[in-house]
């Protein structure tokens, strides 16, 4: 099998190590194959890819999508690095309002699946970094919400304490005032 899926401490969240095969010209790494993702538990249909580019210090997030609307995400930096961060906001979830993080980078090749009901966001790491996300739902403006980067109850370790961030982003409820 091409990849190792490692589960995650949040139920639901999986971290993905593709095998990569380099050689002479570069490397050649699967990263997606829906047999294998569907044997490891993840049997979601992703419906949407989204591209981002941004320079490092910029913080985007935490982002998710309300009701029928919510993605389940297959996160990947595909060059540079960054800290790849979800939140779960499942209520009722024992581990609701807890977090996790990762580094992705186009060295590790790793992946992050975060499935419906948890916030993303992600942090750039190195000088700028691109980053690959597949979708479980269709982006809906009306269902776009988020969470405060900061939010001290959540407590993520960004390891920055003035990101660049968006306006939308700084003006973001903390999870106590969020609408799900």
């Amino acid at each position: 099998m091409p990849f190792e899926f490692e589960k995650l401490e949040l139920a639901g969240a999986v971290l993905i190590k593709p095998r990569v095969f380099p050689d002479a010209r570069g490397f050649f790494v699967e990263g997606y194959k829906k047999s294998d993702f569907a044997a490891a538990g993840i049997a979601a249909e992703f419906v949407q890819d989204n591209h981002s580019k941004s320079d490092k210090g910029v913080l985007r997030g935490l982002h998710y999508q309300r009701g029928a609307a919510a993605q389940g995400k297959l996160v990947r930096c595909i060059n540079g690095a960054i800290l790849d961060v979800g939140v779960d906001i499942r209520r009722g979830s024992a581990t609701f309002g807890k977090w996790i993080a990762q580094e992705l980078s186009s060295i590790n090749a790793h992946m992050l699946y975060l499935p419906p009901g948890f916030a993303h966001g992600f942090l750039v790491l190195s000088e700028t970094a691109e980053i690959l996300y597949k979708c479980t739902a269709e982006y809906s403006p009306k269902d776009d919400a988020g969470i405060r980067w900061d939010d001290p109850t959540v407590g993520v370790e960004w390891g920055i304490t003035d990101p660049i961030l968006s306006a939308k982003d700084d003006g973001l409820p903390r999870l106590k005032d969020a609408q799900f």
